[in-house]
Parts: C-alpha cells; structure tokens; sequence
C-alpha cells in the first residue's frame, strides 16, 4: 500500500493515477472526501493533525508527503508524521520538499521545510526528497481573467523561470516510490526552458485559437491581489522570485531526464492538456 497526501491537488492526483495504473494499491489522502480512480481508497485526514493520518498509514509500505500549508498550522507537527509513518511500518518515504530550500534558504517556509528534510534523513526510512520550482499550474490563477476578458494580469512580464508541470513532478514521485534506485536521492525539478508570463500568455492563447492580452501589473498591485488568498509574507517572497530569479533558480535541472528518461514537458503542453479551465 503506497500513501498519497494532496491526493486530490495537482501533484497528488496525476501521482495517485499513475500508481493505480501501475498496479499499486493506494490510499489517497485528503481533507475532504474527493472522486478518486476506481480501486483507490480514499482516507480524509487534515495533515495539521498527525493523529488523524494512522488509519490512512495502517498496512503502508510507502508514503508520498505533501505539506502544504498544513505544516504552518497552529499544532501541526510535520516531523510527527514522519514519525508516525515509521511507527506504523512504513518504510520509504518521499517529500515534496521546494527548492527554495537551496535557494533562498533563510526564509521562514525554507527554514521549516529544511527541518522536515533533516529529520526525514535522519529517520532510518529510506527516503527521496523533490524540490520542484515554480508550477505550470500557476497559470491557473489566470483563468477566471481569460475566460471573462481575455486577458492575462501579472507581474513581471519579460522576467521568466523554468516553470514545470506538475504532472512531471508526480511522475518522478511514482518513480522514486517504486524504483529503489532512488532512495537517498535530492531531486531539483524544473521545466524545459526559462519563460516569462508574456510567453506563458501567448502559449494560452495558441491553445485558445483566440487572442489573449497581457497586461503588466505593478509589484504592489500583484501583492494587493495575492494576499487575498496568501498570508502577505508570503506574497513578498513568491514576489521576490518572480521579480529576482537567483541564477540558480534560472538553471534548468536535468534531474527529471535522469530519472524519467525523458525531457520535461514545455509550458505549451501543459496549457493545451488543460485549456478547458480557460474557455
């Protein structure tokens, strides 16, 4: 039995699939009961309370950890569930870690997640830590503006990083869950190539078969907007990112061909695969 947290978001999903279709027996992990692929059992659990994860881990032999916000949580205890896993017999687990974490590694998430790492690593599991950049999926945040405008709104325009697909992200996950070859493994996921919001503005609009327009916010009016739906600390830093890409956060990663086999999937094939959120 492979564990799955996040089941239902944009890592955990394509991720619970593809260990179902490999033949896998999953639990999917989420807050609220969700549609999971046939044969999966779906557990609800909030990862801000540890305790809640044991029937979920009961007979696993694996787990994919996915934080999130969860970690921030008044009481939450990131390090209990690695603890809890191993109590419970499982015995490999893989982190959805960021890689800020090499980055940008005295900011107070890093610092956090760095502390997740550490105790992952000195846990006695066999282990694999992801450090994905920023996501494809990101553009998701544009959609109610195309769909009603035609218009894409966001900051930084001509400033670009190698965004990846999240559906990458997961395909790396199930390898390092089922393939001991990657235990012990720190992987930097990225994208193809470096693109800016303009160039992802125009790839929605190829895939549209309609214009779209781009329109430059102001760092303060992207931050106004994003503290609506993340704490403004937050919104500063992922700003920050945008803004000031740090060379390393430029580079584009080999890692996802060395475990795949394959180049990662470019920004266009992500927005084709999910044009319908934006019609």
């Amino acid at each position: 039995m492979i564990v799955v947290t996040g089941a239902t978001g944009n890592v955990g999903r394509p991720l619970t699939r593809a260990l179902a279709e490999a033949g896998q027996q999953v639990t999917a992990v989420s807050r609220h009961a969700r549609v999971v692929p046939d044969g999966v059992r779906h557990v609800a659990a909030d990862l801000a309370e540890p305790a809640g994860l044991e029937p979920a881990l009961d007979g696993a032999k694996a787990l994919f950890l996915l934080l999130s916000g969860d970690m921030h949580a008044a009481g939450a205890g990131p390090a209990d569930i690695i603890g809890r896993a191993a109590a419970g017999g499982v015995r490999r687990v893989v982190l959805l870690s960021t890689q800020g974490v090499a980055t940008r590694p005295l900011g107070p998430s890093r610092v956090a997640m760095r502390a997740v790492e550490d105790v992952l690593r000195e846990s006695g599991l066999d282990w694999a830590i992801l450090r994905p950049g920023g996501f494809a999926s990101n553009a998701l945040w544009w959609a109610e503006s195309v769909r009603a405008r035609r218009v894409v709104a966001a900051p930084f325009g001509d400033v670009g990083v190698p965004i990846i697909d999240p559906t990458d992200i997961a395909e790396v996950a199930a390898a390092c869950l089922l393939d001991d070859r990657h235990t012990g493994g720190v992987y930097e996921l990225t994208g193809p190539e470096v693109i800016t919001p303009r160039q992802q503005t125009q790839a929605i609009a190829a895939a549209l078969g309609s214009p779209v327009r781009f329109h430059d916010l102001t760092r303060d009016e992207a931050k106004a907007a994003m503290a609506q739906s993340m704490p403004a600390e937050l919104a500063e830093d992922t700003l920050e990112i945008l803004g000031s890409p740090s060379p390393a956060e430029l580079r584009v990663s080999p890692d996802v061909q060395r475990v795949l086999g394959r180049a990662p999937r470019p920004f266009a094939d992500w927005a084709a695969l999910n044009i319908a959120a934006f019609r």
